[in-house]
């Protein structure tokens, strides 16, 4: 028994899903449609802008753009097999699938936590040091920080995988989930879980790291700040909401690893599925110049 218990016997995964009602299913598919539609055409809409629009050719817009380039990357890690599985009667999921899946997801995930770090730290560089922002914020020092991003993300998910991989799984294979993640794998594991990491603490300790960075910030722009207030503080707010819509679902979800909620998948569906969607409405309706600019590009098509 010992044996048999230490060797990965599981080919498939049943994804529980959301219910069993056929009508709920089709109401959640159309739902979810919707919304994965709505998140390409905004992130889509802000890389255009950004691309085509000389105004917005500025370093806070690069990072802008490669925020919304992560969120078209994440987006389809969970929501096609999502999509597919509300019109399938029966929901699987190789092995080999879950744990791609789950490296995607963490990949992407974490590479957007170390991305609003980058935008954060680039706007208290703007506040503190106007007059050498551009020496010390330079374009080249901003690629070295998004790849930065990239490298870091892809390592903590080769980490989250790897101790996952380790794990015997020999039944049960009913995963109470849309989608493969750490914390819902891991209870499957046919011994104790304990040796995989829990990224609760570490997504906690960077939102806080980040909440208090931005109280800094708008803190000087409301002390010191005369020129451009209004601006300033309209690009920290929308940065602020992008931080808590990203970091408060994800810190719930991996708070408690080895317990089961009843909210998790609703939970997780904030996270990984309207999230995205989210973050170009806020910066398109929270910065001046983005929403100018986004209202040009599309007087332009529907001129």
């Amino acid at each position: 028994m010992e044996q048999e218990n230490s060797t990965t016997t599981v080919k498939n995964f049943f994804l529980v899903g959301f219910t069993e009602s056929a009508m709920l299913q089709y109401i959640l598919f159309i739902t979810f449609l919707i919304i994965y539609s709505m998140t390409w055409l905004g992130n889509v809409t802000i890389i255009t802008t950004l691309i085509t629009d000389q105004q917005l050719h500025k370093l806070m817009c690069f990072l802008l753009g490669n925020l919304a380039f992560i969120d078209l990357s994440e987006s389809p890690v969970t929501l096609p097999k999502m999509l597919w599985d509300l019109l399938s009667e029966v929901k699987t999921i190789t092995f080999g699938g879950c744990i791609t899946q789950m490296f995607f997801f963490h990949f992407t995930g974490d590479a957007v936590a170390i991305l609003l770090i980058v935008m954060a730290l680039d706007r208290y560089v703007a506040l503190h040091k106007p007059f050498q922002y551009l020496n010390v914020m330079n374009h080249n020092v901003l690629l070295r920080l998004v790849a930065g991003a990239w490298v870091e993300g892809f390592v903590h998910s080769i980490v989250q995988v790897a101790l996952v991989i380790r794990l015997p799984f020999c039944g049960p294979n009913f995963l109470d989930n849309f989608y493969c993640d750490v914390p819902q794998v891991i209870k499957l594991a046919c011994r104790d879980s304990y040796v995989v990491s829990n990224s609760g603490l570490l997504t906690t300790l960077i939102f806080i790291a980040l909440i208090v960075s931005y109280a800094v910030i708008l803190v000087k722009i409301r002390t010191r700040i005369t020129e451009g207030k209004h601006k300033a503080f309209s690009t920290c707010g929308a940065q602020v909401a992008v931080v808590s819509i990203h970091f408060v679902p994800s810190i719930f979800i991996y708070a408690h690893p080895f317990q089961k909620l009843v909210v998790d998948k609703a939970i997780s569906s904030l996270y990984t599925v309207i999230t995205p969607m989210l973050k170009p409405i806020i910066y398109t309706l929270r910065i001046t110049e983005t929403k100018n600019a986004v209202n040009r590009l599309l007087n332009i098509f529907f001129r």
